[in-house]
């Protein structure tokens, strides 16, 4: 199955996280003819406060300082990608809780994609993917492209994934993930590795660990001769391997070592208590890869 986007929104709030991110989207949107939208959410809990104490003169004023600060945050987003799109841009200002705003846009427009920055990447931020990209993702419906601030810079119009790397495991969350992938390999001609990790880490017993370890490679082998088949039918070249150890780690290792550019993978499901769970190897990935990572939910059931 091809998986069409016609639309691609890129939040922004101007800050250098941020555009990493909507650079992403702008290239992506002129990569396969998407409409772009681009969103500034004003966040009415950090400024209601320092609002309640004025009077309706005063607040007016403080009110249009950011809606202005969100239109220069908009421009920084819409200038250039005027001279590279030939889609359609739409832009919006809303005030409210950011990633609520965002995910009421998605449904509301009928988004197809949403690519955005994460926050940063030193110290204790290093653990942290950003608060409004993760509750983003347990909160939508379609794929985020996640784009962390130690992605490579791209120049508009220059952007390549010649490499993707889709983890796969046989759960339905990672065959959720399979067409996506295979999409976006297609339109950038690229290279699909998909990997499976062994891992028998969490089993204490030698004769135990034997017995799984048979059960598990053969499962790898099915799960990763799955992905091929889909991949060979739409013409796509395809690299399969089996690893060991925990998914999250063997996932971040290939993508170093295979110079990967992109990581598709799945989130959980998207109804019921499953709404709110990325799923952990998912999130631990987002933590630490340096590579953008299309997560992509589940259909609801």
């Amino acid at each position: 199955m091809n998986q069409s986007i016609e639309s691609i929104l890129v939040p922004t709030d101007g800050s250098e996280g941020a555009q990493k991110g909507t650079r992403r989207g702008i290239d992506l949107a002129e990569k396969v003819g998407a409409d772009l939208h681009v969103l500034s959410v004003v966040d009415s809990r950090e400024i209601e406060p320092s609002l309640s104490s004025l009077d309706d003169a005063d607040r007016t004023n403080r009110e249009e300082v950011y809606e202005k600060r969100a239109e220069r945050a908009i421009d920084s987003v819409t200038n250039p990608a005027r001279s590279q799109l030939s889609g359609r841009i739409t832009t919006a200002i809303e005030w409210g809780i950011p990633f609520q705003e965002i995910a009421d846009y998605v449904e509301r427009r009928g988004i197809d994609l949403v690519v955005m920055g994460t926050h940063g990447r030193t110290g204790l931020e290093r653990y942290l993917i950003g608060s409004v990209t993760e509750k983003l993702l347990r909160t939508v419906d379609v794929p985020v492209v996640a784009v962390p601030p130690d992605a490579d810079e791209i120049e508009l119009g220059e952007g390549e994934y010649g490499d993707i790397l889709l983890p796969t495991d046989s759960s339905e969350p990672a065959e959720a993930a399979i067409d996506w992938g295979i999409s976006l390999a297609k339109v950038y001609d690229a290279t699909v590795h998909t990997v499976y990790s062994v891992d028998t880490s969490r089993f204490v017993s030698v004769e135990e660990t034997g017995e799984i370890y048979d059960s598990l490679e053969k499962a790898g082998e099915n799960a990763l001769e799955r992905v091929r088949k889909r991949a060979t039918a739409a013409d796509i070249s395809v690299a399969g391997s089996l690893g060991t150890g925990p998914a999250a780690q063997m996932i971040l290792t290939y993508s170093d070592e295979h110079d990967i550019d992109m990581i598709v993978m799945g989130t959980h499901g998207r109804s019921g208590i499953n709404r709110y769970l990325i799923g952990s190897v998912t999130e631990s990935v987002l933590r630490s890869a340096d590579v953008p990572v299309c997560c992509v939910p589940m259909e609801d059931q």
